[in-house]
């Protein structure tokens, strides 16, 4: 089965849905503060499990893979099914225009 292309998103529209759906679970800054979620600071180009101070599961910290476009694509469709026994209790981004947005937002953002 050949690789799904992962659209161009939008990084302005990806900062609204980040606002909407990840805000209340995750940050985006130095401050090494966590919510619920990991702060996803420098979480592009970082292995699963790996933000200093936070308390993850087996699951996530043994998946094992490093966050790029492509395993943020799978992941955000359904988290639940890409690193079964996560604690992250959001559904997913089912809308493939979203999920594009909300990836080039984080790869924007939590690169700087």
């Amino acid at each position: 089965m050949p690789e799904e292309k992962i659209p161009v998103g939008d990084p302005v529209k990806g900062a609204a849905i980040f606002k909407q759906k990840c805000t209340q679970c995750h940050v985006i800054d130095n401050s090494g503060k966590h919510k619920q979620g990991p702060n996803l600071k420098g979480l592009y180009g970082r292995k699963t499990g790996q933000a200093e101070g936070f308390s993850y599961t087996d699951a996530n910290k043994n998946k094992g893979i490093v966050w790029t476009e492509e395993t943020l694509w799978v992941y955000l469709l359904n988290p639940k099914k890409y690193i079964p026994g996560t604690k992250m209790v959001f559904a997913g981004l089912k809308k493939k225009g979203e999920r594009a947005d909300l990836i080039a937002y984080l790869k924007e953002e939590t690169l700087k």
